[in-house]
């Protein structure tokens, strides 16, 4: 038949096709629905549940061990002071090594700039199994580091190298992390298995405060100070190889793989990953939420878990190890409900629990140090509860909240980049910054009033969220559970469901 011929029948059909829907549109849309559920019947994702398992164990366990890393660090910094810094002033000491942990927070950025990018192109697996052997060889080596008593200047110097080096890693690690559990995850249960990734960094502030406790018992300061301080920044090296082995042992996420398998997809993901224009022009605006939620997460987050053992010890005379032990009580309470408040995140939404997390901090932080104040092992311990009530909520909601933001294509790249700003920005430099506010206010209560402020500006940014919970991710087709879950989409989905962008 002539070409001619040929785009004429076409046209004579699209014309009666439009003639037919413009008398029937009822029955024009119901066909449409039929054509519709048919053709997205196989883009349903039927997840595995014993590889969503692996798929989290993989991902929690390094999490587990970078917050084990920046837990050590925390927990004994005025160890770390003396070693390093040594001064007449303990004050000095004291800033000079919470400077040197705020230096790794400030190239999580540089981290997340490179890594998250490269997680978008080349797939999230590859590129989180990297982060791990960075994250677990810079801190090793910080255990082998001579003191300065043995190699003077060049002790700290390498010291704030290595820790750049371990920042620089983890600016791939929380993204990356969270991005492979929310894609693996089915879309109903998202917020429950997102909830493991900080049940990781719970375990791993845990592990890091019982090590660092039952090491300081035995050692005493002498001890701790002479040799003792090593070993919690040794035990990384066999950890980094237990997670990489997990890491290794899985596929890259559904999501991904259908990404750059189908045909259109893989061109759009091409294009998306060949350089980071659109995540700082298409995705401005979701970048910025990003960034203020991280903040006032971070900012409450860092102020409990790794600046209020400095706290005790500097401003209420507790002694390291009785510090840390009433902040592990707290923390192992933590754990016992994380997953249930992921759990209820699937029920009744991100944007409630997240709302009561930031009022929470609102409104409990002035009370909860004034308990804290009152510097018996019980009133602290209710302090910390105070605090920790809120963020749980945070806790156990975030890591499924903030993928979400994001499509597919750009998710790990634009999560990596506004997470580890706001980190680096806000959450790393709680500790030195509220110190200098208690140094230059002379009020105990300048902490609490610094996340009482930070979370106020949480609450706005939740405001301006959009609900997420249960629905597919942007730029991925539905999730499900089950074979019965996937047909019953197939067969009431219609166009305007559609997820992907």
């Amino acid at each position: 038949m002539p070409k001619g011929s040929s785009a004429a029948v076409r046209r004579d059909g699209s014309d009666a096709r439009a003639a037919a829907d413009s008398r029937h549109p009822a029955l024009s849309r119901a066909a449409e629905r039929r054509r519709a559920s048919r053709s997205r019947r196989t883009d349903v994702t039927v997840t595995d549940e014993r590889l969503v398992r692996r798929a989290v164990k993989a991902a929690a366990l390094g999490n587990a061990m970078e917050w084990f890393d920046f837990g050590v660090y925390s927990y004994l910094a005025v160890t770390i002071g003396d070693v390093f810094f040594p001064s007449g002033d303990g004050a000095v000491r004291l800033l000079s090594s919470l400077a040197t942990f705020a230096v790794a927070f400030l190239v999580r950025p540089l981290g997340g700039l490179f890594f998250g990018p490269l997680g978008d192109r080349v797939g999230r697996k590859r590129v989180l199994a990297l982060t791990m052997v960075l994250m677990a060889a810079g801190t090793f080596a910080i255990g082998l580091i001579p003191s300065y008593a043995a190699i003077g200047f060049w002790s700290p110097v390498l010291l704030i190298l290595l820790w750049m080096l371990q920042g620089f890693s983890t600016g791939g690690e929380y993204g990356g992390a969270s991005t492979f559990i929310a894609e693996y995850a089915p879309d109903k249960r998202r917020g429950y298995y997102g909830s493991f990734l900080e049940f990781g960094t719970l375990a791993g502030y845990v592990g890091a405060a019982g090590l660092v406790t039952l090491m300081s018992a035995w050692l005493g300061g002498d001890g701790m100070r002479e040799w003792g301080w090593r070993v919690p920044f040794l035990v990384a090296g066999p950890l980094g190889l237990v997670g990489l082995y997990l890491r290794l042992r899985l596929e890259d996420t559904p999501a991904f793989r259908k990404l750059t398998e189908e045909p259109a997809d893989r061109s759009r993901h091409r294009e998306a990953a060949a350089g980071l224009r659109e995540i700082f022009t298409a995705q401005r605006s979701r970048l910025a939420l990003c960034v203020v939620l991280a903040g006032a997460y971070g900012i409450t987050d860092y102020m409990l878990l790794s600046y209020l053992p400095t706290y005790l010890t500097d401003r209420l005379g507790y002694d390291d190890a009785h510090g840390v032990a009433v902040l592990v009580v707290t923390m192992l309470l933590l754990m016992c409900v994380i997953t249930t408040v992921g759990r209820l995140s699937d029920r009744v939404g991100r944007k409630p629990l997240l709302m009561a997390g930031m009022g929470g901090f609102v409104v409990l932080s002035v009370p909860a140090f004034l308990l804290i104040g009152q510097g018996s092992p019980l009133a602290v311990l209710g302090g910390m509860l105070l605090l920790g009530l809120p963020l749980v909520c945070l806790l156990g909601t975030m890591s499924a909240a903030l993928p979400a933001l994001f499509p597919t294509r750009v998710r790990y790249g634009s999560l990596s980049i506004g997470y580890n700003l706001s980190t680096s920005l806000f959450g790393g430099t709680t500790p030195l910054i509220t110190t200098g506010l208690i140094h230059a206010s002379g009020s105990d209560l300048a902490p609490a009033w610094y996340a009482a402020g930070a979370a106020l500006v949480g609450v706005a940014a939740v405001a301006r969220m959009k609900e997420t919970a249960g629905r597919p991710l942007e730029g991925s087709p539905p999730s499900v559970a089950t074979e019965e879950e996937a047909a019953g989409i197939a067969a009431g989905r219609t166009p305007d469901d559609g997820a992907t962008v």
